[in-house]
């Protein structure tokens, strides 16, 4: 399983989406190789939002996304409140997982089809499957911005890197990328 903490200038996501605004720089390819071989997603219930609690059956939260999200594979969502899946455009489909993060990553793994699977986020997510050693790969990015609240990505998971070295840094404009993978 790969970790991606998505943070990187949003004018290289309107590049590869051919949006005005974009800009082809480091941060492009950094981002292309991360997302070439994904064929599923992990998230937590934050990263997709909605209010907490159980889901709204009268209005209910569709994601941050839109219509069209960016993922366009199967995506799993870990949750305690259980939901039908909610299938979008572009081949995304956001299925509810209320039995784990083994079970999520079993059924994103059957989906992927031998490809990887992507662990989005959030921090709680990922904290969860660093503790439990299913991580193979981190691809994390820094932005230098003062966000003033939130979560910390490894709070809790100790205070060493697990088995991980850092195999790439790649410095870009207005963000810095660090590969670390399982030694």
């Amino acid at each position: 399983m790969r970790l991606h903490q998505w943070v990187f200038p949003l004018t290289v996501w309107r590049a590869m989406h051919g949006l005005q605004g974009g800009e082809v720089n480091e941060s492009t390819r950094v981002v292309e190789e991360s997302l070439a071989n994904i064929g599923a997603t992990v998230m937590g219930r934050n990263m997709f939002g909605g209010p907490p609690g159980p889901w709204d059956a009268k209005k209910p939260w569709n994601g941050w996304w839109g219509v069209n999200p960016p993922f366009h594979h199967p995506v799993f969502v870990l949750t305690h409140h259980a939901r039908e899946p909610l299938e979008l455009e572009g081949g995304t489909t956001f299925t509810f997982v209320t039995n784990g993060i083994e079970a999520a990553l079993e059924q994103a793994r059957r989906a992927g089809g031998g490809k990887d699977v992507s662990l989005a986020g959030g921090a709680n997510a990922a904290q969860q499957y660093l503790a439990a050693g299913l991580v193979d790969e981190m691809e994390i990015n820094v932005v230098p911005t003062l966000l003033g609240s939130g979560e910390r990505l490894f709070a809790g998971v100790g205070d060493d890197l697990h088995g991980f070295e850092l195999v790439r840094t790649v410095v870009a404009p207005k963000v810095t990328h660090l590969k670390f993978a399982r030694r």
